[in-house]
């Protein structure tokens, strides 16, 4: 996997990601293969985020969203 930590905008649909966009590609989600919570590292200030494991056109991906409002959705990782 390489890390990217990069911040993209996803649509959802039933609480789930639908549509990824990363660098200006729209990519389809077709399958949510995993999702996990992550308590943060209270310490540095991070807030408690869901994350999940995509199939994404040909990407296989790991999203982050930060809980709250306006949480922000991150691409943490890429599969290569």
């Amino acid at each position: 996997m390489k890390a990217y930590q990069t911040e993209v905008h996803v649509d959802l649909r039933d609480t789930r990601p639908a549509r990824l966009i990363w660098q200006g590609q729209a990519y389809a989600v077709q399958a949510v293969l995993d999702r996990w919570r992550y308590g943060g590292r209270w310490w540095l200030g991070e807030r408690p985020r869901t994350c999940f494991l995509v199939q994404a056109g040909g990407l296989t991906a790991e999203l982050h969203h930060e809980d709250g409002d306006g949480g922000r959705w991150w691409l943490a990782r890429l599969v290569d």
